[in-house]
């Protein structure tokens, strides 16, 4: 039996999809489902069991699994509740990673490109604890996963006891299916595309840094497909552990996005700017690009989409779908 936590949530509910399709039906889901319509993630899957966050620790007692990928969190970059948060992003993780540990059971867990903070160190993911310590996350949420990074890194370094394998993923800004319940959380596009589809203008911010255009900030956008096939090829790998980037490596603006999705439906762009909320400006990164060298160096070949290519796939094969859920 394999355990996601998170699995009910956006990149969570497409590993468990991924995972049916391989034939894997033995999946534990743990999540909370909530009032938002998440349940619809799972809606069309195949599912060993359900298991609330609270009950968690209990139902792992005498429990045999086969691997645990840890994707559950509370992962708004806007969330100031510090004591709730390093509860459940930092210490339900450690108690994860022990429980790994001492039943010999694969864990690979979602870090984030957030913990790179401004970038000013730029975003090689050397999993060394001097390397580590260089980084200063912008937000409470990259913070937390900095904490567990530095946690299990400090491990690995001592030589102390780990998992058979473990590994830390680095996501940058995954966009896809079943992203929905996300609320302001979504990515661009699937927050915008409904004024796309209805002729309204779609508002992009401006730039309040010299140098960078409006809706020239710069992402490294990962569709969740090539976020999924990284993860089952762990699980197919159980020899490859460490912190790794998972991006695409080449840096694409918000423009780009919409243009693509614009470029998608066949349809004129409309494109306004505003400003940027003053809340916002001082933490907002306007440049993320992972190196994904190690990933590659690793062994992994599995490659990433293009972004219009991913944009294309999301917008005709689901956005603009009654049914847009995988």
């Amino acid at each position: 039996m394999l355990l996601v936590t998170g699995g009910a949530g956006f990149i969570g509910s497409n590993l468990v999809a991924a995972l049916n399709d391989a034939g894997g039906t033995d999946v534990a889901v743990c999540d909370v489902l909530g009032h938002d319509g998440k349940w619809r993630n799972l809606a069309k899957r195949r599912l060993a069991d359900i298991v609330p966050p609270a009950d968690l620790l209990e139902w792992l007692k005498g429990r045999r699994l086969d691997a645990i990928i840890h994707l559950g969190a509370i992962s708004e970059t806007t969330t100031t509740d510090g004591d709730l948060v390093i509860e459940t992003n930092f210490r339900l993780s450690m108690r994860l990673l022990d429980w790994c540990t001492a039943n010999a059971v694969p864990f690979i867990y979602a870090s984030s490109a957030s913990t790179y903070g401004d970038g000013a160190q730029g975003f090689r993911d050397d999993q060394s604890v001097a390397a580590l310590k260089t980084l200063r996350p912008m937000n409470l949420y990259g913070w937390s996963k900095h904490l567990f990074d530095m946690a299990v890194a400090g491990r690995a370094a001592k030589g102390e006891k780990l998992p058979p394998q473990w590994a830390g993923l680095k996501f940058f800004n995954v966009f896809g299916p079943n992203e929905y319940h996300k609320g302001p959380m979504m990515s661009v596009l699937a927050r915008r595309f409904d004024d796309i589809k209805a002729g309204r203008p779609v508002q992009l911010f401006r730039s309040h840094r010299e140098g960078i255009a409006d809706g020239d900030q710069r992402r490294d956008f990962v569709y969740v497909d090539d976020v999924v096939r990284v993860m089952m090829w762990l699980l197919a790998t159980p020899s490859v552990s460490g912190i790794f980037n998972v991006g695409t490596g080449k840096a694409r603006s918000f423009k780009d996005v919409m243009l693509s999705a614009y470029a998608a439906l066949g349809v004129t762009p409309n494109l306004q700017y505003i400003d940027m909320p003053e809340a916002i400006r001082g933490s907002y990164q306007y440049f993320t690009q992972g190196d994904v060298d190690r990933l590659r160096s690793a062994g992994y070949n599995g490659g990433f989409t293009a972004l219009e290519d991913a944009v294309e796939t999301y917008v005709n094969g689901f956005l603009d779908r009654a049914d847009r859920f995988r």
